[in-house]
């Protein structure tokens, strides 16, 4: 067999660094994406409930935005994780069995070093809450002022109030917990 002969650590971890970057790449583009999906779906509510003038119909901008919100907060949290995993595991065992301490990546750790980082870090934090808490935010507000009510749709409102919020506070909790 020789072909095991030519497998060896180093090669495997290289691999496993390129499937991961290859993986991060796409999540990025994906979840990048999804912002501009949740703007053409608010959009899309939004010019909906006008024309049809039923404010009910809003109730489905929550929905969406929260769908949307938590796919976009659980992508985002997978290409940290592999950020992470590359500076803390691989990297350094690469390192070692290249006979040089540390990371051989240094664009992983050089591209966090920036002296803005944690105010852009910020900003993306309040745009997220914008795009996935206070726009829906608003649309249950107009729904209350502007609704016909009844209890299932004044109930579901009330769901939804509650669902956005709590993505709003993982929004939050995640943007502080991130290395």
């Amino acid at each position: 067999m020789a072909l095991t002969s030519d497998i060896t650590i180093g090669k495997l971890l290289m691999a496993e660094y390129d499937r991961l970057k290859e993986e991060q790449k796409t999540r990025i583009g994906f979840r990048d994406n999804l912002l501009y999906v949740t703007l053409a779906a608010m959009v899309t509510v939004l010019f909906g409930a006008a024309q049809a003038h039923h404010a009910v119909l809003l109730l489905a901008l929550p929905v969406a935005a929260c769908v949307l919100g938590w796919t976009y907060l659980a992508n985002d949290q997978k290409i940290s994780a592999i950020g992470r995993y590359v500076r803390t595991d691989l990297g350094p065992r690469l390192g070692d069995l290249a006979g040089q301490p540390g990371s051989p990546f240094g664009w992983e750790e050089a591209h966090r070093s920036d002296s803005r980082r944690k105010q852009r870090k910020i900003i993306q934090c309040v745009v997220d809450l914008i795009t996935f808490w206070a726009v829906p935010l608003a649309a249950l507000v107009a729904f209350w002022v502007r609704g016909t009510g009844g209890f299932l749709p004044v109930t579901a409102s009330i769901l939804e109030l509650a669902a956005i919020t709590a993505l709003a506070a993982q929004i939050v909790v995640y943007a502080e917990s991130a290395p």
